[in-house]
């Protein structure tokens, strides 16, 4: 499966966007006055290959959950159980992510593809219309990876996979857009090891202090990320290799996700450090899956920061954001969808009777 669906994936389409391009010169306003949104509708079109290019809508989240051995270095002050617990709260409607996701309209799909402890009412039957949870765990937690790897080769690629899949499923059943949520206490920190692998910054540069911890936190967090990527070494050209030495299962998971969505020409807006470090994984196996790829925000961790500039995509809203859930990018879906239905519903200056200058 992941083979195939990285074979799938194509270059945007040169003369959708060039007629998209030529669409916004026509468009009753002046040339540029859109700012980013003007090329964002661009590469949409180049992405579908039509212009203009169908309304990213309905949208649909998808949060990978997973736990992560490395927490037993002291890498963050909570208990690994609040990942499980996190879940529940998310499947009851009560996290941030589940307002933002109201607001906008969009459908959650909560995915366990690697939590430790039991999920709290996970037996118990829930909401139809609201948030669903899919259980493919495939294994409780990774491994500690400044002591072995975090998963094997077939443990990172069955996560892989299951990302793909979701990204599938939501697709068929309608999905225009995909955002990337995660959950998992600890993550930001093999999300940092992910972060110097395959961009090649410091340890220090792509490390943050996640939850908000203190200094003491902070530098055993640096250098726990040293320490794994002393020990692994890890191959930015082995990007399945990558994840399996230093990266966690909804890693994995989000990287299928976005070749899924890549694969099926259907954009993914990226939330925060999490999701922007598989990206980086994404863009490894398939560079021309970064086409599919819109930065939703820039996450107030500067390993965010770093991985966009190695991807060269600019994030929509900087709000100095850093909670995760899929927030940053459900916030910044008003922006894709407006920058498409300008190309959907502006006159030009011929159709409007408007001189130009």
């Amino acid at each position: 499966m992941l083979e195939s669906t990285v074979a799938a994936i194509r270059p945007l389409d040169e003369a959708a966007m060039a007629a998209a391009r030529e669409l916004q010169g026509r468009l009753t306003k002046p040339a540029g006055s859109l700012g980013a949104l003007e090329p964002l509708s661009v590469r949409l079109a180049g992405l579908a290959g039509a212009c203009p290019p169908p309304l990213p809508e309905p949208a649909a989240v998808a949060i990978f959950a997973g736990d992560h051995g490395v927490h037993a270095q002291g890498v963050t002050p909570w208990p690994q159980e609040v990942t499980a617990q996190m879940i529940a709260n998310f499947l009851a409607g009560g996290a941030v992510v589940n307002a933002f996701a109201r607001q906008a309209g969009a459908s959650i799909t909560v995915v366990d593809v690697g939590v430790a402890t039991p999920i709290p009412g996970a037996d118990e039957p829930g909401d139809p219309a609201g948030p669903r949870l899919v259980a493919t765990n495939v294994r409780p937690g990774t491994r500690d990876m400044t002591v072995t790897a975090a998963l094997t080769r077939d443990e990172a690629r069955s996560a892989v996979e299951t990302g793909i899949r979701v990204a599938g499923e939501l697709i068929d059943a309608g999905a225009g857009i995909l955002l990337t949520g995660d959950m998992g206490i600890g993550n930001t920190t093999p999300s940092a090891t992910l972060i110097a692998a395959f961009s090649g910054v410091d340890a220090e540069a792509a490390t943050g202090r996640g939850t908000g911890v203190d200094d003491e936190t902070y530098a055993r967090k640096v250098a726990v990320v040293r320490a794994a990527l002393a020990r692994h070494e890890p191959d930015p050209a082995d990007p399945l290799g990558v994840l399996a030495t230093v990266g966690g299962l909804e890693h994995a998971a989000l990287t299928g996700l976005i070749l899924g969505a890549a694969a099926r020409r259907v954009p993914v807006l990226l939330d925060g450090v999490i999701a922007v470090s598989a990206a980086l994984a994404a863009a490894a196996f398939a560079p021309d899956a970064v086409g599919a790829m819109v930065a939703g925000h820039r996450s107030a961790e500067p390993g965010a920061t770093a991985a966009l500039r190695h991807l060269g995509l600019e994030p929509l809203i900087d709000l100095g954001l850093r909670l995760g859930e899929g927030t940053g990018a459900l916030l910044a879906l008003p922006v894709v969808t407006g920058a498409v239905r300008v190309l959907h519903e502006v006159a030009t200056f011929d159709s409007a009777g408007v001189a130009e200058k």
